[in-house]
């Protein structure tokens, strides 16, 4: 699935051993990139509705750049975050210093001063109550205003939106069909939509879900994610109370023991859900509004095709550049490689005669693969 990298250590025995072998970090990546040429449909491109495989142009380098701006802002943080427990600790090393280099301090005079400043406090406090009495009476009296309230409870969900910074709030779409097209332009939303709280993507076996969270939720013990097969929740934690961010019964089962989710620091919960049965999703949850999966990319991605159907599909390509260049085709090879070992056996009239291919024409059904 097009999907972001999750901070895991799972396949760092066979990266390290690629890295390893081929010595930096340059012939690394062509490997890497070698690879997805090579076995899947990253670098083909969807330039007309007859295309059955690929990405529109510019997604794939959307993807690429997407991930390494993400561990790019990780990394950054990690800087930042090592600074600051530098600077923590060279403070701390310098007040440790002037605490034992300077003479005992006396303190009576400032716990007095403290105490009668607390007690100035205390009596400011208990007289405001009673200035404020008045006040609120008076605001009392005067007739409520529709219209401020109105207001009012508009600037308060508003605040409370604004406490996620990073979500995707969309307005109701007025043109569905130009708002999928905008969805197949954004990796986040690829043959899925971006809704209120979170954005989602699919492909033939996978989803994958970002649910925004605050910029202070930066450890995973600060999100309870809870995946089940038929239903899903995402919650953070704030004070002592719990913030639910996404929650609701599922369209489709997923397999659970496939799913995972991963915390990416100040930006979002990242889920990817594998799904039970092969089919095209058109929500996440019920009662949510649903895609046209008639507008989107149906065809299924190389990745997702078992190795026979890999074969199959690579044999069809192999035949087709043959078809072009006027050269014999997978099966018309094989007949040949046949026909040449009886050509050549003993007691054949053709024995040390050259064998001429164009002496036969064999159709396409001639050869079972």
């Amino acid at each position: 699935m097009s999907s972001q990298a999750l901070m895991t250590d799972l396949y760092d025995p066979a990266l390290l051993g690629i890295l390893q072998h081929v010595g930096d970090i340059q012939n690394f990546l062509q490997v890497y990139f070698g690879f997805l040429y090579r076995k899947t449909d990253f670098y083909r491109l969807l330039t007309s509705p007859t295309d059955k495989m690929g990405f529109p142009p510019g997604i794939a380098e959307k993807m690429v750049l997407k991930t390494f701006k993400a561990f790019e802002r990780v990394a950054l943080q990690d800087h930042e975050r090592s600074v600051r427990e530098a600077e923590e600790r060279l403070r701390r090393q310098q007040q440790e210093e002037e605490r034992r280099a300077a003479p005992p301090a006396v303190g009576e005079e400032e716990v007095v001063v403290e105490v009668e400043s607390t007690a100035e406090e205390s009596e400011l406090e208990q007289e405001k109550p009673v200035q404020a009495e008045p006040q609120s009476h008076s605001q009392s009296e005067q007739p409520p205003n529709p219209a401020a309230s109105a207001s009012s409870d508009h600037d308060t969900s508003g605040t409370q939106g604004g406490a996620v910074s990073s979500q995707p709030l969309k307005a109701e779409a007025a043109n569905p069909e130009q708002d999928q097209e905008l969805f197949q332009a954004n990796p986040d939303s690829y043959n899925g939509a971006v809704r209120e709280n979170y954005t989602w993507s699919q492909d033939y076996t996978d989803l994958e879900i970002r649910v925004p969270v605050p910029k202070d939720v930066v450890k995973g013990r600060q999100v309870l994610v809870d995946i089940q097969s038929v239903s899903l929740r995402v919650a953070v934690l704030e004070g002592g109370s719990e913030r639910v961010l996404m929650d609701g019964r599922l369209t489709h089962r997923i397999n659970t023991e496939n799913s995972l989710w991963s915390l990416v620091p100040a930006e979002c919960v990242l889920l990817s859900l594998s799904k039970v049965g092969e089919c095209w999703w058109q929500a996440v949850l019920e009662g949510e509004q649903a895609i046209d999966v008639n507008k989107i990319n149906r065809e299924r991605s190389v990745a997702t095709v078992d190795e026979e159907e890999h074969a199959v599909l690579d044999r069809l390509t192999f035949d087709y550049q043959r078809k072009l260049q006027g050269k014999p085709q997978s099966h018309e090879l094989k007949v040949h490689e046949m026909l040449q070992k009886g050509w050549d056996a003993e007691g054949s009239p053709f024995k040390g005669q050259q064998f001429d291919p164009a002496m036969f024409d064999i159709p396409p059904g001639a050869v079972q693969f």
